[in-house]
């Protein structure tokens, strides 16, 4: 079903973002004071941990928690704050806004807004610097939206072997939403670029320790000003049609699409003009993959320093096997129909296949509608087994840059970049 975008009148619009803004007032970031909610989909008790071999189900083993503004997600860690989406939600092209996973890099992140004080503010090298409100934001700026996947840069680590230190993200640390707010272009052109300028740096409003040693208190990112990715930016105050939750970057984030979600800044509050290289902790050190195909090296060669790195950047093309998840069995004879999502950083995905015998044959699904280029494109295909038995059915999705789905794993230090074919395990019986 094709998401409509539901417009507000300018009175209510205001309401619901001041509810928005101050409805997390009283809850409070600590251990423990999570509300524990059960998920009937999880019938059966999973392992605490999976390792040390790679995880075998479709998303990480937490415990479900309920935060303000959320669903029950699965809790990954409470200090930083990153919960992951279940499985169940990836069934359509929009992820439901409080179903939106959660990460933040720092402990001290914003349980409120007062938008009577809150700016905006574009400086540094620039003619003009700005101050912005909300109010600014949708009053002096033609809006304009765009379908796309936030994905964090570890999803899918617990896929990797050996395993790496991070989050053990299973596949759920991802989420497409329609975005609408203001094109970063115009911000910039208002704010008038001088002469010298290379880089825009953005800051939110999470504050923290950071790795200890690294002056990292401070969740700063930058993209170099000559990067085409600019043009695609928006400064989003929507998220398919209303505010953005707290936990996702209320009152505006940045989105980037076709990046990790590292560049998509939420709480944005800060727009610096550098004309100097930002070698803060977050872009010198942090979130940076091996110089090399796929992002692939070894602990060996890592070890040996003898590894080139370079910022994490765009998202590789990925597809995923949503429904049926293999929970129940599946009387052989019976066709049924096999559903999921793909997507691609560099493109459009432009086909996706599914394969029963370990990748000899392929057959092409028929795609779901096309809601843009960075947008997830859901697909569907009719599968029936024809005698009992296990099967591991695989799917691969190709873009419109003829980038196709790989069936090698990768490994790198950050655990970033897995884009492997995913499997999916169906157990068929006997009909009569």
């Amino acid at each position: 079903m094709t998401l409509k975008e539901r417009f507000f009148s300018r009175r209510t619009w205001l309401r619901t973002i001041s509810l928005a803004g101050g409805g997390l007032a009283a809850s409070r970031w600590l251990a423990g004071e999570h509300a524990l909610a059960q998920d009937p989909r999880r019938a059966a008790a999973l392992e605490t941990f999976t390792g040390p071999g790679a995880n075998p189900h479709w998303n990480s083993v937490g415990t479900f928690v309920t935060e303000p503004q959320k669903a029950p997600l699965i809790l990954l860690t409470d200090r930083p704050v990153q919960l992951e989406t279940p499985r169940h939600y990836f069934t359509s092209a929009f992820t439901p806004n409080d179903a939106f996973y959660v990460r933040w890099h720092l402990e001290g992140i914003p349980n409120r807004v007062d938008l009577d004080e809150w700016r905006l503010r574009v400086e540094g090298n620039v003619s003009k610097p700005l101050a912005l409100s909300l109010a600014d934001l949708m009053d002096k700026f033609k809006p304009v939206s765009v379908a796309a996947v936030n994905q964090c840069s570890g999803n899918s680590r617990s896929r990797l072997q050996p395993r790496v230190p991070g989050g053990q993200w299973g596949n759920g640390a991802m989420g497409n939403a329609l975005w609408t707010g203001v094109a970063l272009r115009e911000i910039l052109d208002m704010a008038g670029l001088k002469t010298g300028s290379l880089q825009i740096q953005m800051q939110g409003l999470e504050t923290g320790q950071g790795p200890e040693g690294y002056g990292s208190n401070r969740f700063l990112k930058s993209l170099d000003l000559s990067n085409p990715v600019l043009d695609d930016c928006i400064v989003a105050y929507r998220m398919n049609g209303e505010p953005l939750p707290m936990l996702n970057g209320f009152p505006v984030r940045l989105v980037v699409p076709g990046y990790f979600a590292t560049y998509w800044m939420k709480c944005l509050s800060w727009i610096r003009v550098l004309d100097t290289a930002d070698e803060n902790f977050w872009m010198k050190t942090a979130y940076r993959v091996p110089d090399t195909p796929r992002g692939d090296t070894t602990p060996e060669d890592t070890k040996a320093g003898k590894v080139k790195t370079v910022p994490i950047a765009r998202m590789p093309v990925r597809s995923f096997i949503v429904s049926p998840d293999g929970a129940t069995k599946i009387p052989a004879g019976m066709t049924v129909t096999l559903r999921g999502i793909a997507f691609s950083g560099q493109g459009r995905v432009t086909r996706v296949e599914i394969s029963d015998d370990g990748g000899k044959a392929w057959n092409v699904a028929k795609l779901g509608e096309d809601h843009g280029p960075y947008s997830f494109r859901t697909w569907e295909a009719s599968w029936k087994p024809a005698s009992p038995g296990r099967y591991m059915v695989a799917v691969r999705a190709t873009d419109e840059k003829n980038n196709v789905q790989p069936d090698e794993p990768v490994w790198n230090p950050g655990g970033y970049l897995w884009n492997r074919i995913e499997r999916q395990e169906f157990v068929v019986g006997h009909a009569s």
